[in-house]
């Protein structure tokens, strides 16, 4: 399984935080897109760069873990990969309000606060999501997702949806644990 992380617009330094925050302590491998600015919502440049790394290895399996306006360049990137014939294994959104999410691999949506959360299921998302509460800052969840606390919300559960206390850190680890033993 191969992690591929497509950060927002804003400085590669706090790609590199979040990555040493939720995931220093997986053995999975980890590949940034490297596009700055508005290449982050660029599909074409995302299935490129997964095209040039990933080469002969459609069929290993890939998590997206995209924030802010990366949101959106993965998404398709990740519906053109399979079309191409590679292997989405799930797609993590952190932050990506507004953007329609629909495909068939599980999807999560992290949120820095409840109406985030709230109004973002109307456009599609998994059975596993969180949203901060207290609320924080947009930028907070990728900066330093360990101090952000929160509710992991299940609606796989039959009747009302099941929540659990945890931060964004540990529901990712949740996560792609999850992912990789699959």
């Amino acid at each position: 399984m191969m992690i591929i992380i497509c950060p927002g617009i804003h400085e590669p330094e706090i790609t590199d935080s979040f990555i040493s925050k939720c995931l220093s302590q997986t053995t999975v491998k980890t590949m940034v897109f490297p596009g700055q600015g508005a290449l982050a919502l660029s599909a074409p440049h995302i299935l490129q760069f997964l095209g040039d790394r990933l080469k002969n290895q459609r069929n290993s399996p890939v998590v997206f873990i995209s924030f802010s306006a990366g949101v959106v360049g993965a998404i398709v990137a990740a519906w053109n990969w399979q079309i191409l014939g590679g292997q989405v294994k799930a797609f993590i959104a952190i932050d990506g309000w507004g953007v329609p999410l629909w495909g068939n691999f599980p999807i999560h949506r992290l949120s820095h606060d409840y109406f985030t959360h709230w109004s973002s299921l109307l456009l599609g998302s998994g059975h596993n999501n969180f949203y901060a509460e207290p609320a924080v800052d947009h930028l907070s969840l990728w900066r330093s997702p360990q101090t952000v606390q929160g509710w992991w919300v299940d609606s796989d559960c039959q009747g009302s949806p099941q929540q659990m206390r945890l931060t964004a850190t540990e529901f990712l680890h949740v996560l792609v644990k999850r992912y990789e033993s699959k």
